[in-house]
């Protein structure tokens, strides 16, 4: 029996909306993929699940083998060039792996609606919903979360100047995670640069204060 044209029509809007709900949130926090994205992602593999079936059912005294979600298969496979642009990568962190995430999850919304699975799309969202918004309170309240950031020293004179700095980082309890160094034996100059794990939003006041304090520093910079 086709799925007709008023019922994909039902499946359509039901799939805007739920999109939409889960893109509001996205919106919300100013990520690369945000309200018109899901809602496209939705409707459009919504009308992928729809036609698949239809296409199934219409073709079955030629191919009685048919698989009715062989077309609507292809939006998890393709939904990856999607996901890969909504990730992006700033110096050493990198960002947008929850959007990717949802990008998936809400073309699979899709398809159930589209293959007439209401109350587990529906309740699909709902999860997605609580774990974007209240998780992500909880995150920001109770978990300590960590970034990545380069530090640069350069001084003058100071041949000890990479083990001051890994005595200095660990005095303040912060793990250099990879080190390198650049010396220049005719100005007497040493340029170092570390890969230091910190947390995150932190001031770095620290940081700048044991730099300064080491002979021979005549530039620094912090990313």
């Amino acid at each position: 029996m086709f799925i007709s044209e008023t019922e994909i029509l039902i499946r359509l809007g039901l799939a805007a909306l739920l999109g939409m709900m889960v893109g509001y949130e996205r919106e919300r926090q100013n990520q690369p993929a945000g309200l018109r994205t899901h809602v496209i992602l939705a409707v459009g593999s919504c009308l992928a699940m729809t036609v698949s079936i239809d296409l199934a059912i219409q073709f079955y005294p030629h191919a009685p083998n048919g698989d009715p979600a062989r077309l609507a298969a292809q939006v998890i496979s393709g939904i990856g060039f999607l996901g890969a642009g909504a990730i992006l990568r700033y110096g050493t962190n990198v960002k947008g792996l929850t959007t990717a995430t949802s990008l998936w999850a809400i073309a699979i919304v899709g398809l159930a609606v589209g293959a007439g699975h209401y109350f587990s799309a529906v309740g699909t969202t709902l999860a997605m919903l609580i774990v974007l918004t209240i998780l992500n309170i909880i995150e920001k309240r109770y978990i300590r979360a960590y970034q990545v950031i380069t530090v640069v020293v350069t001084a003058r004179e100071n041949p000890a100047l990479v083990e001051t700095l890994l005595e200095v980082f660990k005095k303040l309890k912060k793990k250099v995670l990879n080190i390198g160094f650049e010396a220049d034996p005719i100005k007497k100059s040493l340029t170092v640069n570390l890969v230091v794990k910190t947390l995150e939003d932190d001031p770095m006041i620290d940081i700048r204060e044991a730099i300064e304090t080491i002979p021979g520093v005549t530039h620094y910079k912090l990313n």
